[in-house]
């Protein structure tokens, strides 16, 4: 038996950072959403756990048995291994939790085939902030470090979405240390819509700080008449939201037309 499932690429429509804590992490408020389209896994039962990795940006992995697909199989008890192919479409270090959605993603194979342990959110969260949204790959609020989730209402649900990444590998923590620890206030309050138009997120001019052609890349995708056009997470990957695909589509022929180096990715949100 194969079982397939993707790992839905993680977009932040809106990221405000309320202060460092003292264990060196920093406290956020997050609306974390998700594109129908990402990384690709399939497993199959072996008698040991197995990872190997293909697609455009395997080669971004350090160790593929390393990486946080690995580290998710090794969290999870059951009986026998698995053998996992992870086909690698999203860039690394690029603010679209990608190895987190494939953590996620595996958590949801191991459900399907033996159950997940009680302590399932425990052993997501030890993987890394992102994992626990990850798993169900749902519109949600993330508060805490990103762990604590609470429902968010699917007012985007099918949003056509344009992610664009520079092909500049970006690191979380860096970005991280050029915040300037100023507390703009609390994740605004309504439905997904809502809260992502009036919302921001704080780690835009870190990160342009850092990758500067991110500032490029979102005066580009402002260009092509989207409702919203944001960086993710803590970059380089920015994303436009579109009323209707074909704008969507209009968008993604003008940009790669004017910069084909630039990796993009059309979906909608889930």
């Amino acid at each position: 038996m194969t079982i397939a499932e993707t790992a839905y690429a993680k977009i932040n429509l809106a990221l405000h950072v309320r202060k460092r804590r003292e264990d060196g992490y920093h406290e956020l408020e997050t609306l974390f959403a998700f594109v129908d389209a990402g990384d690709r896994l399939t497993a199959s039962p072996a008698d040991q756990d197995t990872v190997s990795s293909v697609g455009e940006f395997a080669s971004g992995l350090d160790d593929p048995f390393d990486n946080l697909v690995a580290k998710a199989l090794g969290k999870l008890p059951r009986n026998g291994g698995l053998a996992v192919t992870l086909e690698k479409n999203l860039p690394v270090a690029a603010g679209l939790g990608g190895g987190s959605a494939d953590a996620g993603a595996v958590f949801r194979i191991v459900r399907e085939l033996h159950g997940l342990p009680d302590d399932w959110h425990a052993r997501a969260t030890a993987l890394g902030a992102d994992v626990p949204a990850c798993v169900e790959s749902r519109t949600c609020i993330g508060r805490g470090t990103g762990t604590d989730l609470e429902p968010a209402d699917d007012s985007l649900s099918d949003t056509p979405v344009l992610l664009v990444n520079p092909r500049q590998p970006l690191a979380t923590g860096p970005v991280f240390k050029l915040w300037d620890e100023s507390d703009r206030g609390p994740l605004p309050q309504g439905d997904a819509r809502e809260i992502t138009l009036a919302g921001r997120n704080d780690l835009e001019k870190p990160a342009i700080e850092l990758c500067p052609v991110i500032a490029q890349i979102l005066d580009e995708m402002r260009g092509t008449d989207p409702f919203l056009a944001r960086m993710s997470g803590s970059g380089a990957t920015c994303f436009a939201l579109y009323d209707n695909i074909p704008a969507r589509d209009a968008a993604a022929e003008t940009i790669v037309a004017s910069y084909p180096d630039w990796w993009q990715m059309k979906g909608l949100l889930r």
